[in-house]
């Protein structure tokens, strides 16, 4: 097996583009993931016997599932493996590919998908909600991809760098000291992976939750509009009492029962749920506005 090009890497790292294009419920994402990883594979086995070639990209159609930032990562590492090590070892390589997908998937989640992702979708939003300019999705657009890019490229050459390393100084047999579990993934790997990244996403999960309620905060707007009159003081403002008990407390509730329809329906409703809550908006409105006496909400 001769050494495995920058090209190569870079065809990779393109093909990753499509990594979410061939979902399936029984493997996930094993079949783009094995056409991103097909130019290493074509490198390394062009020599060798058909047969080989069949093997080689048979055993990485297995169950795969992870964020799709962590996949050039991931990949990058599995390369190294994959040119490092003999074909009795190719399971320890399919091992620690399988490994890194959990804790990678939580931390791809914590960190972009429930952090800069809803950061850079406010501030584009930011840019467009008073008159509907183009330059708000576009910014939202920039910023996702000026971090999106950069990541996944120096991730999947880092990636390889890392593994080459690793391999050189201990060998692949660091990482079957004990063994694989039942579904073929290495034991030891999960356990150092899985407990450092664990931690950090543990701790990034509490940075979301602050970051979601400021956003909820600041750019759900919901408050009521009843109002009760006794004698002639000042009037009791319901949304004044709320407030005193629990501010922001129906953005939260309408964030919250949003979130429970997107789960309940795996996100495909939600070209539903926005409709519904335009015409939720506008129903209200027409309400405040030709009934004044019957308006709910501010």
């Amino acid at each position: 097996m001769g050494k495995i090009s920058n090209s190569t890497l870079n065809k990779v790292l393109l093909r990753t583009q499509g990594c979410q294009f061939a979902h399936n419920y029984e493997r996930m994402q094993s079949l783009s993931l094995t056409y991103c990883f097909a130019p290493v594979l074509e490198e390394l086995y062009k020599d060798a016997p058909k047969e080989e070639r069949v093997n080689a990209m048979k055993r990485h159609l297995e169950y795969f599932n992870t964020h799709p930032l962590a996949i050039p990562f991931i990949l990058g590492i599995t390369a190294a493996l994959e040119e490092t090590t003999d074909e009795d070892q190719k399971d320890t390589v399919v091992g620690i590919k399988t490994s890194l997908m959990g804790p990678f998937a939580g931390l791809g989640d914590s960190l972009l998908n429930l952090t800069w992702f809803p950061i850079a979708g406010s501030i584009g939003a930011s840019m467009c909600v008073d008159n509907g300019s183009i330059v708000g999705p576009l910014v939202m657009f920039l910023l996702i991809n000026l971090l999106y890019w950069p990541l996944k490229y120096f991730g999947l050459h880092k990636g390889y760098e890392m593994g080459m390393e690793l391999v050189e100084k201990a060998g692949v047999q660091v990482f079957d000291r004990l063994g694989n579990d039942n579904n073929g993934r290495d034991i030891l790997c999960r356990i150092i992976y899985g407990g450092r990244i664990s931690l950090l996403v543990s701790l990034m999960a509490v940075v979301c939750s602050v970051v979601t309620g400021g956003l909820i905060a600041t750019t759900v707007k919901l408050k009521l509009a009843v109002q009760f009159a006794f004698g002639e003081g000042d009037p009791l403002v319901l949304q004044d009492q709320l407030d005193k008990v629990l501010p922001f407390l129906l953005p939260v509730v309408l964030t919250f029962i949003c979130y429970r329809l997107l789960k309940k329906g795996q996100g495909k409703n939600s070209a539903q749920i926005i409709i519904g809550l335009i015409v939720f908006s506008l129903v209200f409105a027409a309400i405040g506005f030709y009934f004044p006496a019957f308006k709910i909400f501010a």
